[in-house]
């Protein structure tokens, strides 16, 4: 089964980025059965994080690749400095504990590409680059970025790390998909690029081509082809039900429907090909729990959108 891939790091990567937030060392057959149905699949990139199972996430996904030795072959996209109920850890010293805690769970010597989880607006940008630049240098990490940050604290980091000669963000990791995120899932500081309000951040990110590792891209489920009008309260869990069970996207989600029954695809499928598709460099984390949504989402690489037909997917009527 092909799958398209794409260069970051040197490395050729697949554009559908396996979720792990549901792998855990508890469920461990379970969880690698999951992994190997992916990697079997063509996809060779995971994203996980400090947060992830309290850590277990980052075990498992590194007792996977040591049981069947298969580090070099994979793509690691790691998280850490996420805020907790005591304050918002956006520090050298709390990206150093994540940092290092993640290379012993993952049972490596470097993360592909690690990212800040979340920002903190009160925190210059500076110290940060400079961290991010140390673990660098040190071999720690093959490259850096972020994920819900701002384009503005984007651009400020960009412009410190080319005027002090340091290396800048390599990635970016916010909400985009067809469902536009009308409010914030988990509270405060969660940043999405869909929508008509996020049209001129799209624009830079097409013409800088900075990767988008892009969360949520079924917005939670909203396009899973499960979920309807009717049955979203039901179905939906809270953060789905906060940030994309809204009307606006009721209406995306009746064009998608119309859309997949012509194409003979399903929602979900059509969902992921409006991401794949983007004129932005777009890789898609999916949260498939099977090998049958995996076999899925990679055949959604095959479905190919008009601008025509992005456009017309999520126009905004009244």
């Amino acid at each position: 089964m092909t799958i398209l891939k794409e260069n970051v790091n040197n490395k050729s990567i697949s554009r559908i980025v396996l979720g792990t937030m549901i792998i855990n060392m508890q469920k461990k057959e379970e969880s690698f059965a999951l992994l190997d149905a992916a990697y079997e699949c063509g996809i060779n990139a995971f994203d996980t994080g400090a947060v992830y199972s309290g850590g277990d996430s980052e075990r498992c996904l590194g007792a996977w690749c040591v049981e069947r030795n298969i580090r070099d072959r994979i793509f690691i996209l790691d998280k850490g400095c996420h805020p907790n109920a005591d304050r918002r850890r956006v520090t050298e010293f709390d990206l150093a504990a994540d940092l290092y805690d993640a290379l012993a769970r993952l049972q490596t010597d470097f993360i592909d590409l690690y990212m800040l989880h979340r920002d903190d607006t009160s925190v210059p940008v500076e110290p940060i680059v400079e961290a991010l630049n140390e673990h660098l240098a040190a071999g720690r990490i093959g490259s850096y970025g972020v994920s819900n940050w701002s384009l503005d604290r984007i651009k400020q980091a960009t412009r410190y790390a080319e005027e002090h000669n340091l290396t800048p963000i390599a990635a970016s990791s916010p909400n985009y998909g067809l469902a536009e995120q009308v409010e914030n899932p988990w509270g405060p500081g969660c940043v999405s690029l869909s929508g008509p309000d996020h049209t001129a951040d799209r624009s830079w990110y097409e013409k800088t081509r900075m990767p988008v590792f892009a969360y949520s891209s079924l917005g939670r489920g909203l396009f899973s082809g499960r979920l309807t009008r009717d049955n979203y309260k039901d179905v939906a869990d809270g953060a789905c039900q906060k940030a994309y069970c809204h009307e606006v996207n009721f209406q995306r989600l009746d064009r998608a429907m119309e859309m997949a029954q012509q194409k003979s695809v399903s929602v979900a499928q059509l969902a992921l090909a409006f991401v794949l598709n983007s004129h932005m460099r777009t890789f898609a984390l999916v949260g498939a729990a099977t090998r049958e949504e995996i076999e899925q989402c990679v055949a959604a690489q095959n479905i190919e959108l008009s601008d025509d037909e992005l456009n017309w997917l999520e126009e905004e009527t009244t």
